[in-house]
């Protein structure tokens, strides 16, 4: 039986939390095989050593476009800020790697690197749900998904997390029969194995301890609704209640008034985008429904004590060392 050989791009910053699923469950199909399916080898841009979101260090094993061999597929592991990542010798590297018909993945933040090398025109692809709001603005016309992971093809990506033991569990029985995938979750205690279609995110009523149906119903309205603002009238309309009863029912679950909500939310995805992505502070209030640049920098003050343009000229600079998405 062919040993299919599997290659890790470790972008500084990745982390292990994403990682380590993807090489340990190689490891475990060997071993309840017992005899080796896959052999695995490390690279890092810059040829350095490979610097987690945690201060831990892997060292590569080869130096990028170095010959390596027999090579089936290649995963990029990234977190942190891939939008600053621009290595033209990463790129064409992986751009190399597609012609030659190796199949390439990216984990968490690593689909925006196969984005930014060009290697998903056309494809349909998932990345960690909070660097969706910049993947968006960066290439609005990838087929981007919400999902845990996809697998279109010789083009694989996944959120991230715990969901990259669920694709490795997927692509283990796709080599090797479902025995094998359940025997390599079970291995590791992860009695259900999600399929890739499945939510990154935690149920709203969980996620933020909401248990009444016209508040979630409205909750989720909001979220999908962040450029183009809805008026406390159409949210009202939306659960079918009054604007009265809606405020009540928002103090009372959230502590906090329908339009502060609201607020909130588009503040939060404004600092996402001033922190992810090259776009100016009045991109950045239109993108989340602000009628002004000046409207904009108000409530972000208001909110953060601070102006987006110190987040511009601040948090961009110190992107590399941030402790971002898994």
């Amino acid at each position: 039986m062919t040993i299919r050989s599997v290659g890790f791009l470790l972008v500084p910053g990745f982390a292990l939390m994403s990682y380590a699923p993807t090489v340990e469950t190689l490891r475990a199909a060997n071993w309840l095989a017992g005899r080796p399916l896959y052999r695995w080898w490390h690279a890092a841009p810059g040829d350095r050593p490979a610097i987690a979101s945690s201060g831990a260090a892997v060292l590569p094993d080869f130096a990028l476009g170095a010959d390596v061999g027999q090579l089936d597929l290649l995963l990029v592991c990234a977190g942190g800020n891939p939008a600053e990542f621009n290595d033209k010798r990463t790129f064409a590297w992986l751009r190399k790697l597609a012609r030659q018909g190796v199949a390439i993945g990216g984990v968490s933040a690593g689909p925006f690197i196969l984005a930014k090398a060009g290697l998903l025109a056309g494809r349909r692809c998932t990345v960690h749900w909070d660097h969706i709001p910049a993947f968006q603005e960066a290439f609005p016309a990838v087929k981007l998904t919400r999902s845990l992971f996809e697998l279109d093809g010789d083009r694989i990506t996944c959120s991230g997390g715990v969901a990259a033991l669920d694709m490795m569990t997927a692509l283990i029985t796709r080599d090797h029969g479902r025995e094998l995938g359940a025997a390599v979750s079970d291995w590791f205690l992860h009695t259900y194995v999600r399929e890739g279609v499945g939510p990154q995110r935690m149920d709203l009523r969980f996620r933020l301890g909401v248990a009444d149906e016209k508040v979630l119903a409205v909750l989720k309205a909001m979220e999908e609704n962040l450029e183009e603002p809805l008026s406390r009238e159409q949210l009202a309309g939306l659960a079918g209640v009054s604007l009265r009863q809606l405020e009540r029912s928002f103090l009372s679950s959230l502590s906090r008034g329908v339009h502060e909500h609201y607020l909130k939310l588009r503040l939060e995805r404004s600092r996402q985008l001033l922190r992810e992505t090259s776009l100016a502070v009045v991109e950045i209030a239109l993108a989340t429904g602000f009628g002004s640049p000046s409207q904009f920098s108000r409530a972000f003050r208001r909110e953060y004590g601070f102006s987006p343009r110190h987040t511009l000229q601040h948090d961009r600079a110190d992107r590399p060392s941030a402790a971002v998405p898994i």
